[in-house]
């Protein structure tokens, strides 16, 4: 679907669509914990919404109610399908910050905000729709053999595994 204004002419980047119970309800929690933008809103007449495009920062996401589901095309949001494959990630210039505002709109942490082995801040929540956000604040850029390194301490270490 193409909406005059929710993309440049020349967006050919990828946009996740979330698959929910609730697209108004996600809208509004998106909108709070996020500072989501909504770009537009397919509501039906029984007042359902059943699809949106938002922006999020200078990234859009896309909505769809899993009522939309169908044979066809075999997706679920994470409550029907008990889990989710994907973490979205977004960075910001304040992780601690972002993550409080996200809890406080009803997002459920995973743990607490930590610095990572791979140079960044991160929070990582579940939304009350069960899909899995990583919010991160870059502190220190590392090179790949750095990087390297740090993974293969991190993950040989007895709690990694």
């Amino acid at each position: 679907m193409s909406i005059k204004g929710s993309r440049g002419p020349q967006d050919r980047g990828v946009a996740p669509n979330l698959i929910v119970r609730g697209v108004a309800e996600a809208i509004a929690f998106y909108e709070k914990a996020l500072g989501a933008e909504v770009l537009y809103r397919g509501t039906m007449p029984n007042g359902v919404t059943l699809h949106a495009q938002l922006r999020v920062g200078s990234s859009f996401i896309l909505l769809s109610d899993e009522l939309m589901s169908g044979a066809g095309v075999p997706t679920g949001s994470p409550e029907k399908l008990g889990g989710t494959s994907a973490i979205l990630e977004i960075f910001v210039d304040d992780v601690d910050s972002a993550f409080e505002r996200a809890l406080s709109a009803g997002g459920k942490p995973l743990g607490p905000v930590m610095d990572a082995f791979y140079g960044d801040r991160i929070g990582i929540f579940r939304d009350p729709y069960g899909h899995l956000w990583t919010l991160a604040t870059v502190k220190e850029i590392v090179t790949p053999e750095e990087l390297h390194r740090r993974m293969l301490e991190h993950f040989s270490a007895p709690e990694a595994v």
